[in-house]
C-alpha cells in the first residue's frame, strides 16, 4: 500500500526559518510542500490551500522601511490567509490545521507587536468561528544558520562579523538574550504538522535559552580558539554552546573551511597536533618510517590511546618495578586500540614495510611545564 503524503503550504518560505523548515520537509517520505514567498499575490492563496493538508504561516515583516508594513503584511496577510481556510472549509468541509509563527513581541505595545498580536486574534478566531485546529508559536531571537546577520539577529550578526575579523557593536553587555535554535523550532514545527493539537493553542519550542549579551559574544569570540595556535576548542557537544558553535561554523567564509595545525618533524617522521580540549585532553596522530621506534618514555598520570591507521606496528611495555614484558603486534588491517598504561615504559616501532601513520588520544593536554612524560628505555 502506498503512503500517504501530507502537503504542508508554507508561506514566508524564503525567509531564515522557512528555508530550515523546507530542507527538513523535504528529508520526510511522507510530506511534500508548497511554498508562498515575499512577491506572491495573495489572490493565490485560496489556490494554495486548496492543494494543501496543513499550513505554517511563517510570513512576515519584521523590519520594513514603512512601519504602516507591519499591518499590511503581519496582520493583513495573515487575515487574508484565514478567508482562505474559510472558504476552503465552507466548500469542502477541509479544516485545515494552521501553525502560526509569531513573537514574543506580541506582547509589548510597539507597531511590530501589535501586528503579531493582531495575527494571533486572527487566527484564534478562525478557530473558534470554523473549528480548524490552531497552534501559536510566540519565538524568542531564533538563530541558527541561514539567517541574515546585520538584519534582526544578534547571533547572526555576531558569527558573521567575528569569522570575518570584522568589529561587534555591544551597547549594553548586561542585557538579557532569550533565544531559540532553528533546529529545534523547525523539529517543533514538524511535530505540529504531524499531530495537530485540538481546537486553539499556544505552544512552545524547548530548550530556550538565556543569556547575557555580553556574554554571548565572548563565547562566539572563543570558537576560533580551536582554529588558531593553541587549538583548543569549547564544549562544543551539547546545549546552547553546541548550537552556537555549530551557527557561527555556518557563516565561515569559504577561505576559512580549512586551517593549519602545527606539525613538527623529524628523521623518525612527523608528530601533528589536531585539537584539545578544557578537560578530555588532546588528539593528534604521527608517522614512523619503516624500522623507526617512537616513545621510549613512561607517564606516571597521563594514559592514551594509540590507533594505527596505517601500517604495522609492535608495542612494547616494561613495568618499571618487576620489569615485566609484553609485546603487542597491531596493524591497519584490524584496527585495534592500544592503551598506554601509567608506571609502564612503552615504546612503538614500525615493523612494516611501508610508513605508518597512527592517531593518538592523551587524556590530558600536553603541558611543557609539567610534561609527566621521562625518559625510559623498554
Amino acid at each position: 500500500m502506498s503512503q500517504s503524503v501530507t502537503r504542508v503550504l508554507i508561506t514566508g518560505a524564503n525567509g531564515f526559518i522557512g528555508k530550515n523548515l523546507l530542507v527538513r520537509l523535504s528529508e520526510l517520505p511522507d510530506m511534500a510542500v508548497s511554498t508562498f514567498v515575499r512577491g506572491d499575490d495573495a489572490a493565490y492563496l485560496s489556490a494554495l490551500v486548496a492543494q494543501a493538508d496543513a499550513v505554517v504561516h511563517l510570513a512576515g515583516e519584521n523590519r520594513p522601511a514603512d512601519k504602516a508594513a507591519f499591518a499590511q503584511v503581519n496582520a493583513g496577510l495573515t487575515q487574508a490567509l484565514c478567508h482562505a481556510l474559510r472558504t476552503e472549509a465552507a466548500a469542502t468541509g477541509r479544516k485545515l490545521p494552521l501553525l502560526l509563527a509569531s513573537s514574543t513581541q506580541a506582547e509589548r505595545d510597539n507597531p511590530y507587536g501589535r501586528s503579531k498580536l493582531a495575527a494571533e486574534q486572527a487566527v484564534q478566531a478562525l478557530a473558534q468561528e470554523v473549528g480548524n485546529q490552531v497552534a501559536v508559536f510566540r519565538l524568542p531571537g531564533v538563530f541558527g544558520k541561514w539567517c541574515k546577520p546585520n538584519y534582526n539577529s544578534v547571533v547572526a550578526t555576531f558569527c558573521y562579523n567575528l569569522a570575518r575579523g570584522l568589529p561587534i557593536q555591544i551597547n549594553d553587555p548586561a542585557a538579557d538574550v532569550q533565544l531559540v535554535y532553528v533546529d529545534d523550532v523547525v523539529s517543533a514545527f514538524v511535530n505540529a504538522v504531524q499531530a495537530p493539537q485540538s481546537g486553539f493553542g499556544f505552544a512552545q519550542v524547548q530548550p530556550q535559552y538565556a543569556i547575557k549579551l555580553g556574554e554571548l559574544a565572548e563565547q562566539i569570540k572563543a570558537f576560533d580558539a580551536c582554529r588558531g595556535a593553541d587549538l583548543q576548542t569549547e564544549r562544543v557537544g551539547t546545549g546552547l554552546v553546541r548550537a552556537l558553535y555549530a551557527t557561527y561554523v555556518s557563516y565561515l567564509p569559504n577561505e576559512r573551511f580549512s586551517y593549519e595545525v602545527p606539525q613538527y618533524g623529524d628523521a623518525r617522521g612527523v608528530f601533528v597536533e589536531m585539537l584539545k580540549t578544557p578537560d578530555c585532553g588532546q588528539f593528534s596522530y604521527f608517522t614512523a618510517h619503516p624500522g623507526i621506534t617512537r616513545g621510549g618514555h613512561y607517564h606516571h598520570t597521563k594514559t592514551e590511546k594509540f590507533l594505527v591507521m596505517k601500517g604495522q606496528a609492535l608495542f612494547r611495555f616494561r613495568h618499571l618495578l618487576t620489569n615485566e614484558l609484553v609485546e603487542l603486534r597491531t596493524s591497519a588491517d584490524k584496527p585495534q586500540v592500544v592503551d598506554t598504561i601509567p608506571g609502564w615504559t612503552h615504546d612503538i616501532t614500525n615493523v612494516g614495510e611501508d610508513e605508518m601513520v597512527v592517531m593518538l588520544w592523551a587524556n590530558e593536554n600536553f603541558d611543557r611545564q609539567k610534561p609527566d612524560t621521562v625518559a625510559s628505555k623498554v
